[in-house]
């Protein structure tokens, strides 16, 4: 993966993606993404804002690293600037389109079943409708980025 690549990734999905910098904000689902890739580092950061990070418990934030151990998958919870996000982290070069896609869905899961499930989503066991849902918006993801 490069930064050129992703970016059509990316612009493949929101043709309004605005770009500045080693940065990429975009929309999947009325759901802020923001995209940070160091190529000299070799790493990509996907990110979706959740809440302020004041005020939370103790608790809570004991729930959060649970989440992170087991049903956040491969995104995860994070507290950085004042807000709790959403991340997928990993090394930009060997990353696949599909791996990008599938961080996307997991970093929006993970905001979306904040303070229900804690769910990356990807991944489901149980006989339950999330794992249809989730797929549905993987390959919805991958089909509007098919060509490239």
């Amino acid at each position: 993966m490069t930064m050129v690549r992703m970016a059509e990734i990316i612009r493949a999905i929101d043709p309004d993606a605005q770009a500045a910098g080693n940065a990429i904000q975009f929309v999947i689902d009325d759901i802020p993404l923001f995209v940070v890739a160091d190529p000299i580092a070799d790493r990509m950061r996907a990110m979706v804002p959740i809440r302020s990070a004041e005020g939370l418990a103790t608790d809570e934030l004991m729930r959060l690293m649970q989440a992170n151990f087991d049903t956040a998958l491969d995104a995860r919870y994070a507290v950085a600037q004042g807000r709790l996000w959403g991340v997928f982290i990993h090394p930009l070069s060997p990353l696949e389109k599909d791996q990008l896609l599938s961080a996307f869905v997991q970093t929006i899961n993970v905001a979306r079943t904040y303070g229900q499930t804690y769910s990356g989503g990807a991944l489901s066991y149980g006989g339950g409708d999330s794992n249809g849902i989730y797929q549905e918006l993987l390959k919805e993801l991958q089909e509007l980025g098919e060509e490239i």
